[in-house]
């Protein structure tokens, strides 16, 4: 039986997330300062005083989710918790793998914060606004959702972007071809097909763009090999050489978010309780649709610190 922590991603993030942690620890308000210098500006302003709608803007919401969860991780580090010693492996929800690795000390708080502005930046710009969309297809298996996404397609790209748990789907590409992907999931017994308020499609070919700026950030800045083994989006499967996380980090700004098969790899390698680290019960939330037999536990405010110290340094 072991132990994998796990970093969300994108839609995770709250007006207010981190202040109680930084009002009662100095190692998480450190976190926040070093962000904040990182970015050369108050990000930490932003996410504790909003407004919404610009913490929620790409570039301020990756940086400032990582924050939250590294922020948790520096305070169970200081009270003990040793990540080399207790944990097996991490995972993070697309820009939550960032978070993971910086975790495992792969990278560096402020090179992750830069990276995660720059990633922001680039996939906003990627595509022109109002040229790309994504939906939520719920109620649809994993291959029937592929499927009604390549029947929509028609020429254009349509995607499954995030499979996050068993019908629970995402699907990206461009707008015309995601409102016919709405309209054929409906026809196919979905719950509900909706499209998503995000302001440019993740994680599908038109997110090319944004791949190149990566690789080109990523060649700048040193990645170490993490403590533990990170299980990347794309892969789903552990890796540890730094060659091969940039690959993955590239690869994985237009693949596919596999979650579902990431939670069930968790499950078939004796992992039994996956803790979240940082804002949110999101992942929490999916883990208990994926697979009973694995815990989900959130670490995401003082209120749980203690309890996870509890468990995780006996």
């Amino acid at each position: 039986m072991s132990i994998a922590f796990t970093f969300p991603g994108q839609g995770s993030q709250a007006v207010g997330m981190g202040k109680a942690l930084a009002d009662a620890y100095p190692e998480a308000k450190a976190v926040f300062d070093e962000v904040d210098e990182a970015l050369g500006e108050k990000l930490s302003d932003i996410m504790w005083n909003g407004p919404e709608e610009t913490l929620t803007l790409t570039a301020n919401a990756q940086p400032a989710l990582m924050s939250v969860s590294l922020a948790v991780m520096r305070v169970l580090e200081a009270r003990g918790f040793s990540m080399a010693d207790k944990i097996s492996y991490v995972a993070g929800h697309s820009l939550g793998e960032y978070s993971a690795l910086a975790a495992a000390g792969a990278l560096s708080i402020s090179d992750a914060a830069r990276l995660l502005r720059i990633r922001g930046n680039a996939m906003q710009s990627a595509v022109p606004v109002g040229e790309g969309a994504m939906a939520a297809l719920l109620g649809l298996d994993f291959p029937t959702a592929a499927d009604v996404a390549d029947a929509a397609a028609q020429g254009e790209v349509c995607t499954a972007a995030n499979d996050n748990a068993d019908g629970q789907v995402v699907i990206s590409g461009h707008k015309a071809a995601v409102e016919r992907a709405v309209d054929i999931a409906k026809t196919k017994g979905a719950k509900r097909a909706m499209l998503l308020p995000v302001s440019a499609p993740f994680h599908c070919a038109l997110m090319a763009p944004a791949a190149d700026a990566m690789e080109q950030a990523l060649s700048e800045v040193t990645v170490n090999a993490p403590v533990v083994p990170v299980v990347a989006n794309v892969l789903v499967s552990p890796i540890s050489d730094p060659d091969a996380i940039r690959r993955s980090l590239v690869e994985q700004v237009t693949g596919m978010v596999r979650w579902r098969e990431t939670v069930q790899w968790f499950a078939g390698n004796d992992v039994t309780t996956l803790y979240e680290i940082g804002s949110g019960k999101v992942l929490t939330g999916l883990v208990r649709r994926i697979d009973k037999s694995v815990q989900g536990v959130a670490v995401n405010g003082p209120d749980d610190i203690d309890a996870a110290l509890a468990n995780l340094t006996a």
